[in-house]
């Protein structure tokens, strides 16, 4: 089954623990968008979708691909990180990566999957 791009969202705000209002701080404090709690909440219940600039926006701030956003790519099929890194010194993209996906298995453990 095909999750929609507004479960998605909600999924990876929550996995970082954030509100609605913490996700629109982020996308207008580093992006320059113009976005509001309103048409976060409109994305998530899936009255409306985000505008494609804004899409690219989410998937770079939560360092995940457009095709994952889109339900076309299971993150699970695409990346495993071990547990611990016995020192190895990771470049900061690479951190927000680790990042994204800790919250993305969060939110599932939070599901009950």
């Amino acid at each position: 089954m095909t999750r929609s791009l507004g479960s998605i969202i909600k999924e990876l705000r929550l996995g970082q623990g954030w509100s609605q209002d913490d996700l629109a701080d982020k996308l207008n404090k580093n992006f320059g968008a113009s976005v509001n709690k309103g048409m976060i909440s409109k994305w998530e219940n899936e009255l409306v979708d985000p505008r494609l600039e804004i899409v690219r926006y989410i998937a770079r701030l939560f360092n995940v691909s457009l095709d994952f956003l889109l339900g076309l790519e299971n993150k699970e099929e695409v990346e495993t990180i071990a547990a611990h890194h016995d020192g190895e010194e990771f470049t900061e993209e690479e951190l927000k990566e680790i990042e994204a996906f800790k919250a993305f298995v969060k939110s599932k453990r939070n599901r009950g999957e």
